[in-house]
């Protein structure tokens, strides 16, 4: 189970990462695994939308069980599929790299970090730094 203290953890480890890589301002977004926000965290500086781009990468992952990148790569070659997701999910679903799922052990699925603020690669960077920081696995870190 993912708990505020390891939410809190995986923020400020992302963080710290977007600040070591002197990003742009960033808004981190903590999911459980039914979507719901455990934590969020906007630096100053963000944009205000930044926190609906966060979460809503943080929830497509929870909801296809993959993470943004993987769903930004499908939308880009079944653009209809991404049209059917966004409607059916009430346009909640973010295709953009930065939203990860975090797993326990067991590769169980925990939750989902999902972060907005520099380009979806550097989102997604410092997302995987924080879940890593805290002791999670990603699946982009457990392959490697």
């Amino acid at each position: 189970m993912l708990k505020r203290d390891d939410a809190v953890t995986i923020i400020d480890a992302a963080l710290h990462e977007g600040r070591a890589r002197n990003l742009a301002p960033l808004a981190v977004a903590v999911l459980d695994p039914g979507g719901h926000l455990i934590a969020y965290q906007r630096e100053d500086g963000a944009g205000i939308i930044r926190f609906d781009i966060a979460f809503g990468k943080a929830w497509g992952s929870l909801g296809m069980g993959f993470g943004s990148r993987e769903l930004s790569r499908r939308a880009g070659t079944l653009p209809t599929l991404f049209t059917m997701l966004s409607a059916t999910s009430g346009g909640r679903l973010v295709a953009s790299p930065g939203g990860v799922l975090v797993r326990g052990r067991h590769r169980e699925v925990l939750g989902a970090v999902g972060i907005s603020g520099d380009l979806g690669d550097n989102d997604e960077a410092c997302a995987i730094a924080g879940i890593v920081a805290a002791g999670f696995q990603t699946d982009e870190t457990s392959q490697a």
